[in-house]
Order: C-alpha cells, then sequence, then structure tokens
C-alpha cells in the first residue's frame, strides 16, 4: 500500500507502484496495473453482462495486481462492494498494491459505507506494508527549480 501523508499528488505514488510491478514482471510474476475507477468500471459491466465470476477468476490468477489512484473519486455501493470482492478473492494468497492520496481516515469518501471500508482497510493492512511517500509534489519542486534556473539565467550579471 502506497499512501501519501496528505492529499498532494506528485509524491511519486504511481512511479513506485510501477517501479515494483516492473521488478515483479522480470521476475517472472503476472503483473496488472490498473486505475481503481477503471477496475471498478470493468466490474460493473463484468456483472451486467454476467461475466463477474470470469472477471474475478481472471484477476485471481494474476500474482500482483497494482491499483492506482484509490481514493480519487466516490465509488458507489455497486463498485465498491465488486471491488471488496476483489480484494477478498485476492486475500493472503496473491499481492495487491494500491497507492492513494487519502489516509485511512478519508477512505469513507471513497468506500460510503463505513462496515464495508473498516473491512477494506482491514484486508489490505492484515500482514501489509505501508510505505507514506512524503508531502512534497515532485512536479511542482521540479517547475519551481526550472522558473528559478530561469530566472538566474536571465539575472543580469553583476
Amino acid at each position: 500500500m502506497l499512501q501519501s501523508l496528505a492529499i498532494t499528488p506528485g509524491t511519486g505514488k504511481t512511479h513506485l507502484l510501477i517501479s515494483l510491478g516492473t521488478l515483479a514482471a522480470e521476475a517472472g510474476y503476472r503483473v496488472r496495473y490498473t486505475l481503481a475507477s477503471k477496475l471498478v468500471n470493468e466490474l460493473v459491466e463484468a456483472a451486467d453482462e454476467r461475466q463477474l465470476s470470469k472477471l474475478i477468476a481472471r484477476y485471481g490468477r494474476v500474482d500482483l495486481i497494482l491499483i492506482d489512484e484509490l481514493g480519487y473519486l466516490e465509488l458507489d455501493r455497486r463498485g465498491a462492494e465488486l471491488l471488496f470482492q476483489v480484494l477478498t478473492e485476492r486475500e493472503e494468497r496473491s499481492a495487491v498494491a494500491i497507492a492513494s492520496n487519502e489516509p485511512f481516515s478519508r477512505w469513507t469518501k471513497t468506500f460510503t459505507d463505513p462496515r464495508l471500508c473498516a473491512a477494506v482497510v482491514d484486508r489490505l493492512t492484515f500482514a501489509g506494508q505501508i510505505i507514506q511517500t512524503g508531502t512534497v509534489s515532485y512536479r511542482l519542486a521540479h517547475a519551481r527549480q526550472q522558473q528559478n534556473a530561469k530566472k538566474a539565467a536571465s539575472a543580469p550579471a553583476r
């Protein structure tokens, strides 16, 4: 679980998530990267087409699922329950890595049912590792550094 200390994008969560996935794939593991919203949409569509069991089984065969941007969007009850099914299917058998801008205390905005939210957090944190990437946006710091370099280059010489 990769988690930012605050609601700050650009702290390297996605980069770290993809790096972990790349290392796992290079070691021979089956890896799948997806955005949380895309996964939920895929699950809802599969449920509507009566293909949910097949999709959950397909995700069950992957060694590592990387779920990015959990917490950006509020999930409706159905979507949250379907995501919970995937996480439960993988529990203690296969790895899940999640990147989120929100601390667990704010996941009730994403998983609006408090009991479901508590169950998701419980499953993810049991025997899991939490990596906090910090609060300083790399993109913002890089942009400021470039701005300062331009100012210094255009300043008159003394």
